[in-house]
């Protein structure tokens, strides 16, 4: 009975794999970072996957353990490479993005300045998950998700605003 618990796990788990990688890629810009918090959320979904008691989606259930596992791994690893993040994006090409990786790089770089909580957020939302889901797994209200949304998007769009001027004003 215990092996097909644990089939079961292995399943979801690599069905959902890109939820634990996205986590780890918009909260750890370094490689080390990102393979060692990837190691602590497997090893934290595995010790809780007990109490999951299918209420919720399997994904929605994984996000919330990988999201709490990052910000836990960040707050008490001392160690942490906090330099990483600034120094990876100062490497981006200063070019407004033709294409869409380009794009995707800015627009994850502006969501790298996000505070902690915001960044799950907007994740999350991007992940196409309900105001109710993104509520659950980050412990704040429905229409806390929805005023934090505008801020993000706000936010964002500053940050973005801001890169592409400045990418502007060094081409002329």
């Amino acid at each position: 009975m215990e092996y097909q618990a644990d089939d079961a796990f292995i399943h979801e788990v690599n069905q959902n794999l890109g939820i634990a990688h996205k986590v780890c890629s918009l909260y750890f810009a370094d490689v080390a970072d990102r393979e060692d918090a990837m190691q602590e959320m497997m090893y934290q979904l595995f010790k809780s996957y007990k109490s999951f008691n299918g209420r919720s989606k399997f994904s929605t259930w994984m996000y919330s353990v990988c999201l709490n596992t990052a910000l836990t791994y960040r707050r008490n690893n001392k160690n942490f490479n906090k330099e990483s993040l600034d120094l990876r994006h100062h490497n981006i090409a200063e070019q407004p993005p033709g294409n869409t990786d380009e794009a995707i790089s800015h627009l994850f770089h502006a969501i790298g300045t996000l505070s902690p909580l915001n960044k799950a957020i907007i994740l999350l939302y991007l992940e196409n998950l309900t105001y109710e889901d993104i509520a659950g797994i980050t412990g704040v209200t429905k229409s806390n998700v929805s005023v934090r949304l505008v801020r993000i998007r706000r936010e964002l769009e500053s940050e973005l605003r801001k890169k592409f001027k400045s990418i502007e004003d060094a081409n002329t």
